[in-house]
């Protein structure tokens, strides 16, 4: 089984860790993507605050991603 995680500023992600997610806080566009790009290669599913979806632009979609992505409303 997979693990969940969350990227995002840390007053919206912090929470999802009370229910086992790993949450990934990230301030700037660059700390997205690093977070991005350290993800272990067991999680399946990453939660998106709407600026940390913009930074990684196209990047969610990747043909050779294998993890679903759901961004959070505003």
């Amino acid at each position: 089984m997979g693990r969940v995680a969350a990227i995002g500023t840390a007053s919206l992600v912090q929470g999802f860790a009370l229910a086992g997610v790993v949450a990934m806080a990230a301030e700037t566009a660059e700390e997205v993507r690093h977070a991005w790009g350290s993800l272990a290669p067991d999680v399946v599913l990453v939660f998106l605050t709407p600026p940390a979806a913009e930074a990684l632009g196209a990047r969610i979609g990747e043909p050779s991603s294998t993890r679903l992505t759901a961004v959070l409303p505003p």
